[in-house]
């Protein structure tokens, strides 16, 4: 049984396709094109300092540098600030809890934007199923809209995505 890897640290290969038929919008011409794997991705996008530093106390850097593949809902540091004051601290200090929830973020495989739009749920390396839906023009998963898709990386795929989901339950 493939390795399961955590959630996204992610972002920084050059054009960012949209999901087909959604209002997703790319990632930053900035992100040059980079075919490290997630956590080297992930790292020198600038953006996911927050979700590097997760990935780190719940010790899971090794998980995402290995063979995959893996796609990766990639919440962005902006995504972490809208948590209520004090979540991340708290989180860092259980991280058996921040494994979870890193982990919900992951799906095992590699689905691109085109095979996303055709799932309504996918089941994630922590086990629980994540919703996918079109709303508005706009992908969803769970209540988290994908900004940018399709970041390839050497062990998988990544998608961005505006806040951070947390398992049901």
């Amino acid at each position: 049984m493939k390795r399961f890897v955590v959630l996204g640290l992610v972002l920084a290969l050059g054009t960012v396709p949209a999901f087909a038929g959604s209002s997703c919008s790319g990632s930053s011409a900035a992100l040059a094109a980079n075919t490290g794997d997630i956590v080297a991705t992930a790292s020198s996008a600038g953006s996911f300092n927050t979700l590097v530093a997760a990935v780190q106390a719940a010790g899971l850097v090794e998980t995402l540098q290995s063979d995959g593949p893996f796609t990766v809902f990639a919440p962005t540091d902006e995504a972490f600030a809208k948590l209520p004051e004090g979540t991340v601290e708290a989180l860092i200090a259980n991280p058996d809890q921040l494994r979870a929830i890193l982990l919900y973020h992951v799906v095992p495989g590699k689905v691109m934007a085109a095979d996303v739009v055709s799932l309504h749920s996918a089941t994630t390396a922590q086990g629980s199923d994540v919703e996918i839906m079109l709303a508005d023009g706009r992908v969803m998963i769970n209540d988290a809209n994908v900004t940018a898709t399709d970041i390839e990386t050497s062990n998988g795929v990544i998608h961005v995505i505006d806040s951070v989901i947390i398992p049901r339950g």
